[in-house]
């Protein structure tokens, strides 16, 4: 098994995909990654939709800048963020946890209220970004999942979420879109950016010790 830094070494923004699908086992281990990823509270306030019909990824493609990952990849994964952290929702989030440790209700009582207040305080457009950094913790490790499988990513925010979010009919569901990831295979003879050196700035202008 390589480490990580050696899978990071091998991933890269997949620009050209091939379409050859991903079996269910590795997409259900990417996912399962990202279920399995750390969040604030543990509220996991993100659901992640998993498109992979042609006909679907079809009509996203114009909305997200024509990226032709959209349609090139076996599936394509939309991180979707709770658009507030209401009461309900922290409720739901705390009353399963009781069930599933089999723990009086009341257990969870000042972590429960400091959740509501903290987040109560908050303009909905600070809960959003919230919501969507901790997503962002879940799409990091469903990149590095991938790439232990072989599977090519392509994490994409060039997108007009209001459009996404109206398409796949979001606000319904009381959730808004923050990031795509693009799962696929690379297409080896017309990606350009295969070929390139992965660059990063020197690090020790990235890291400061003290």
């Amino acid at each position: 098994m390589k480490n990580i830094i050696e899978l990071l070494n091998w991933r890269y923004a997949t620009k050209k995909m091939t379409g050859k699908k991903i079996s269910s086992e590795k997409i259900n281990n990417i996912l399962e990654a990202a279920h399995l990823a750390p969040s604030g509270i543990g509220l996991q306030p993100y659901e992640i939709i998993v498109i992979s019909n042609p006909e679907i990824k079809k009509k996203i493609l114009p909305i997200a800048m024509n990226q032709p990952q959209i349609v090139e990849s076996s599936h394509l994964l939309v991180f979707a963020v709770w658009d507030e952290y209401s009461k309900e929702r922290i409720d739901n989030v705390f009353d399963y946890l009781a069930e599933k440790r089999n723990v009086d209700f009341a257990k969870y009582y000042k972590q429960r209220e400091f959740s509501k207040q903290f987040f109560g305080n908050m303009s909905i457009e600070e809960n959003f970004h919230h919501a969507a950094k901790q997503a962002n913790i879940a799409l990091g490790l469903a990149i590095v999942e991938a790439a232990s499988e072989g599977i090519d990513s392509t994490p994409m925010e060039g997108f007009d979420p209001i459009a996404l979010d109206e398409f796949l009919k979001l606000p319904s569901k009381g959730l808004r879109s923050s990031m795509l990831l693009a799962l696929g295979y690379r297409d080896l003879e017309s990606d350009w950016n295969l070929k390139l050196e992965k660059v990063r700035k020197p690090f020790e202008e990235f890291v400061t010790f003290l």
